[in-house]
């Protein structure tokens, strides 16, 4: 049993173990600080509103994805309780906002993290065992505005594509094919930054009996390419990448905007389409009409890369094997990092018993653990590292990945939890695969980055996600000694 990894050390019953291990917990066995006490009065117009306008109205606001609109007192009052469960309930499947990092093991800065402090779980619970009361009206922060009832997260976009619409009967069985290619209309070839797919339908967003987010969308997932030209690529192309076939982040029912590193945008070519022939698409109990629209972010003209996007495959679909009504599974796998790489994102994907997934870096003797996240099938999540905090590993880094998986019935993801699972396409079946976003470094490129990384976090001896950088940082206080002749 190991303890304290969380500290920079492990203890290995009673036996210490000292080394660079930093910031994970792989046994069930977790320090975790106590909830902060709130002593003070908590209001809506002045605790409340406010949180829910950074971290909810997003969704729960009218015409939006959530169930019920969440933007006045009026409107908030009778769901206390429930938001009072729901933000309290630790990062796992069913936690309101949906954003599952756990906060004491790994990293903890990321793009677009809508979640909630201690303190903030705290004041909602507080406020909810209070009788949830109103608060002075002067102390209510300007009701948010939303551009349209689609804003769109990455900001206005630069370019929006559309793909036609697709009918999802109410009573059709799950369907998995190919769509129709959508021409790009670029007039010469521009570097994207951020890309963000989003699903537009005629779900009547007041009808009370919508209980969920599947009963918002109809597209499940789309695995999707941009390709010169309609001719078929030849399979290194698909495998390998190339500037007239690239490979876009698979986007998911749920999903969060994808960011790629500023020095490592990724090429959209004047004459491309967007090609998929892997589209999931699934009713929602009534006739839905609906499309995708893909939004991008260009970097500025003229723009030229410095990095190269990694083509590393974290997986494992062939030792799948989920026992039928057993809780606490394990899978794992690894693989060798062949050049200098820098992590820009994090994105489990698991099936319906998959609960969460940890992110490690090995590194000789080095173990870190950079990421743990809880998982829900039904409202997938990508985690975007912030530019400051991005894991910087060297060639020969093992990335290890492990998911934690829940096939009984205490899951209510599991259809049938008497039955065992393994890997497939169905969401019956299973996947395991980390889908984040690498870029690949010279080893100039990753001696500067990290010496970047060492200047912005001085007297660190151990920086999480850069197991090179003590080191270094050691050679530099090192050379900057006098000597005995001087």
């Amino acid at each position: 049993m190991k303890l304290g990894r969380q500290f920079g050390w492990q203890i290995t019953l009673g036996t210490a173990v000292v080394g660079a291990i930093a910031a994970g917990v792989s046994s069930p066995f977790v320090l975790r600080a106590a909830p902060p006490v709130i002593t003070e009065e908590v209001t809506y117009t002045k605790d409340i509103a406010p949180i829910l306008q950074r971290s909810c109205e997003n969704c729960h606001r009218t015409n939006g994805a959530g169930p019920m609109p969440l933007t006045t007192y009026e409107e908030v009052r009778p769901w206390a309780r429930s938001i009072k469960a729901r933000t309290g309930i630790g990062p796992h499947a069913g936690v309101m906002p949906p954003w599952y990092m756990e906060k004491n093991i790994g990293i903890q800065k990321y793009k677009d993290d809508p979640s909630l402090s201690d303190v903030e779980v705290a004041k909602i619970a507080k406020w909810a065992d209070s009788g949830a009361p109103r608060g002075n009206p002067a102390d209510m922060p300007p009701a948010k505005q939303y551009a349209d009832d689609t804003a769109w997260r990455i900001g206005t976009p630069d370019l929006i594509v559309k793909t036609k619409d697709v009918l999802v009967k109410g009573n059709s069985p799950d369907w998995w094919g190919e769509i129709e290619s959508v021409p790009i209309p670029i007039e010469e070839d521009r570097y994207v930054l951020a890309v963000e797919v989003k699903e537009v339908n005629d779900v009547d967003l007041n009808n009370k009996e919508r209980q969920t987010v599947g009963g918002r969308y109809v597209w499940h997932h789309l695995i999707y390419r941009t390709q010169v030209g309609l001719d078929a690529p030849n399979e290194l192309e698909l495998i390998a990448g190339s500037e007239n076939v690239v490979n876009w982040p698979v986007h998911e029912v749920g999903r969060n905007p994808d960011y790629f590193d500023p020095k490592a945008a990724v090429l959209l070519k004047k004459g491309s389409y967007i090609v998929s022939d892997s589209v999931h698409l699934h009713s929602n109990g009534r006739d839905t009409n609906a499309h995708l629209e893909f939004g991008y972010k260009f970097a500025p003209k003229g723009y030229k890369p410095e990095y190269r996007r990694a083509f590393v495959g974290l997986g494992n679909g062939v030792d799948i094997d989920i026992k039928a009504m057993s809780d606490n599974q394990q899978l794992h796998a690894y693989t060798v990092l062949n050049e200098p790489t820098k992590i820009t994102s994090f994105e489990p994907h698991l099936h319906a018993p998959g609960t969460r997934m940890c992110l490690e870096a090995i590194w000789g003797y080095n173990i870190q653990t950079l990421s743990c996240v809880g998982y829900d099938h039904n409202w997938v999540r990508g985690y975007s590292y912030a530019d400051d905090v991005a894991p910087l590993l060297p060639k020969g880094t093992i990335l290890h990945i492990i998911g934690y998986m829940n096939n009984s019935p205490s899951n209510k993801n599991v259809p049938d939890p008497r039955n065992w699972q393994g890997s497939g396409n169905r969401s019956i079946a299973n996947m395991f695969i980390d889908l984040g976003n690498r870029v690949t470094l010279t080893e100039e490129q990753f001696q500067n980055e990290m010496k970047a990384r060492i200047a912005a976090n001085p007297g660190k001896d151990i920086i999480l996600g850069c197991p090179l950088c003590g080191i270094v940082a050691q050679q530099q206080k090192a050379a900057a000694r006098p000597t005995q002749n001087q």
